[in-house]
């Protein structure tokens, strides 16, 4: 018999759970595994391991980390669910996450990416054999394609011979030692047919035996170590290694037929290139996201610091939370205005990433994932040193969960392309019609407020048309020189234009998040967020729009007063900003400056 019952409705979300959802969304299903996961003891800090031990102790965690993935294949493909694997693992393991991004991403990425029927990967979604990645050489690391190490196609055997023919040819810094058991590796080495370079190809190399010996031809230096993350760094040469047919990786950018001849779809040994390391783009957005998970983590750590540490007030015998005052809470808050920007500008840009293979339309999104992990990765350094600092000198201390995190990072500044380097490419494609800039609004400044969302985005796109145009003059002036020269006269107002469009993009992020928020104090909390990052960085760039008429002198003068009510309208929600972050309470428990000390007697 059927009842009638009244409708069920969903309780009301509290104001951190509605604003955690916005941060997490429908991905949220694929974060808290992995939150769970690392809150375990087993992924605890260790105090006072050597660079071996915790070495060592990175590649135990990341068994256990494979252990728990039910399918390494779907999520080597799955571009959400593998940056929902780095936002946490940084926090608890620094080591770990990078060998991980390494095996999953692009090691193991790079094998389902190219033709891989009949290939048994069972050893490596097993863990039994570990994947690494050897492209970048010594004496070439951000010009990756002039690359040196050679495959050559032994047309006796039907196999390759892979040679590093200089000591600059050396692969540099992959982790090849011994350490973690058996391992084998994708080299990017050109592919050379009857003396003839036909581009940069990967190809499959085991590196040691099953005992974890490195097979002969197979030389390996370690690295002195590094202030990021420690990992068992090194140079890697190959003598005369001899590779099986099957070694090589093909698709339909090069492959090769029964008579050794190469076919491809691609005429451009630079696009096979491209191609062929084409998993270095998931890479960035690995980074973006280890970044971002150690940035809320710090954040967390800092503003729960900040209200449990007292000190004096400003009368005798007062005490106060450090976060009481102004000097201290306003970077705080700035930065939780960043954070958010960034985490939902990381959101945005996974979201097309995944469209654009899809759709076709990998060159304009490659460019979006480029911006963006030189914006998030850097935002990252500087909100983590904030934090640190603010922490004083526990927050030097390892255990603390700031200090090692932040020397961490530089290695995300670096990996996946060099950030300048990386927003250089991004600029001259933006310039060379890649970009178009908004027209500037027709409504007079001076009719316009600071608090209305609408100006600030317009300022903003102000200062993307102006350094576009800027750049676009300076690269097309007819004075003497070579092209370098034009392009060094241009690129100061290229990479601004960048930085312009990466903040415009954030800032939208963030007010489209306000506008989906259901309940009315959050969205007027992340409107708060939006002004004050929109309005720092047009502070910033006070002058340069004042001079172009897009800010009256008035304005410029109302500037400070308008960040100062922002950011006091913030500071009773900063622990509600953080809570939404999710750092799960166990981690947060281990920190020695979080355990709550005993009142004095």
């Amino acid at each position: 018999m059927i009842t009638s019952q009244l409708p069920v409705t969903a309780p009301p979300l509290t104001e951190t759970a509605a604003i955690r959802h916005l941060l997490f969304g429908a991905q949220a299903e694929m974060h808290e595994p992995w939150r769970r996961l690392f809150s375990s003891d087993v992924f605890a800090y260790h105090e006072g391991l050597t660079h071996q031990e915790r070495t060592e102790l990175s590649y135990q965690r990341l068994r256990t980390v494979n252990a728990a993935v039910p399918d390494p294949q779907a999520l080597a493909r799955d571009p959400v669910a593998l940056g929902a694997l780095h936002e946490w693992a940084g926090v608890v393991d620094a080591g770990m996450t990078t060998i991980a991004s390494i095996h999953y991403n692009l090691f193991l990425g790079s094998l389902l990416d190219h033709d891989h029927e009949g290939r048994d990967l069972g050893p490596y979604l097993r863990m039994e054999r570990l994947g690494t990645f050897l492209c970048t050489e010594q004496a070439h690391g951000n010009d990756a394609a002039q690359m040196e190490t050679t495959a050559t196609l032994d047309r006796a055997t039907g196999g390759f011979v892979l040679t590093t023919p200089t000591r600059g040819a050396r692969k540099w810094m992959p982790n090849t030692s011994v350490a973690g058991g058996p391992k084998d590796a994708l080299v990017a080495a050109r592919l050379v047919i009857d003396g003839k370079d036909q581009g940069v190809f990967l190809f499959l190399t085991s590196l040691t035996d099953t005992n974890g010996r490195h097979l002969p031809g197979v030389e390996v230096e370690l690295l002195p170590q590094t202030a990021s993350s420690p990992v068992d760094h090194c140079a890697t040469s190959f003598h005369g290694v001899r590779l099986p047919r099957t070694a090589m990786l093909q698709g339909d950018h090069g492959r090769l037929t029964d008579d050794g001849e190469l076919v491809s779809c691609l005429g451009s040994p630079r696009k096979r290139f491209l191609r062929s390391i084409g998993r270095v783009t998931m890479g960035k957005l690995c980074m973006s996201a280890y970044s971002l998970g150690v940035t809320r983590h710090a954040l967390t750590v800092a503003v729960r610091h900040a209200h449990q540490r007292v000190t004096s007030g400003m009368t005798s015998g007062q005490r106060v939370p450090l976060f009481s005052h102004r000097t201290h809470h306003a970077p705080l808050v700035e930065a939780l205005a960043t954070t958010y920007a960034a985490t939902l500008l990381q959101r945005s840009v996974v979201r097309r990433w995944a469209r654009a293979a899809a759709e076709g339309e990998r060159e304009e999104a490659e460019r979006l994932v480029a911006v963006a992990k030189g914006w998030i990765t850097w935002q990252a350094r500087s909100v983590m040193t904030e934090c640190r600092e603010r922490c004083g000198a526990q927050g030097l201390l390892l255990s603390n969960g700031i200090a090692g995190q932040l020397a961490a990072n530089e290695g995300t500044i670096t990996a996946e392309g060099d950030n300048t380097v990386i927003w250089v490419k991004a600029a001259g494609e933006m310039l060379l019609g890649g970009f178009t800039p908004t027209p500037s609004s027709e409504v007079p400044p001076a009719t316009r407020s600071l608090h209305d969302p609408a100006h600030l985005h317009d300022l903003i796109g102000d200062l993307e048309r102006i350094r576009h145009e800027r750049a676009r003059v300076r690269l097309r002036a007819k004075r003497a020189g070579s092209p370098l020269d034009r392009w060094n006269g241009a690129s100061g107002a290229a990479l601004s234009l960048v930085d312009a469009h990466v903040h415009r993009l954030a800032a939208q992020e963030l007010l489209a998040a306000a506008a989906q928020a259901a309940d009315p104090q959050v969205a007027l909390l992340l409107e708060h967020l939006h002004r004050l990052f929109a309005l720092r960085y047009v502070a910033a760039h006070s002058g340069e729009l004042l001079a172009h008429e897009r800010l009256t002198a008035e304005q410029v003068r109302y500037l400070p007063e308008v960040l100062e009510a922002t950011v006091a309208a913030l500071v009773p929600h900063a622990l509600t900003l953080t809570d939404a972050f999710a750092v799960p309470d166990e981690i947060a428990a281990r920190h020695p400056m979080l355990r709550a000390e005993p009142a004095p007697a």
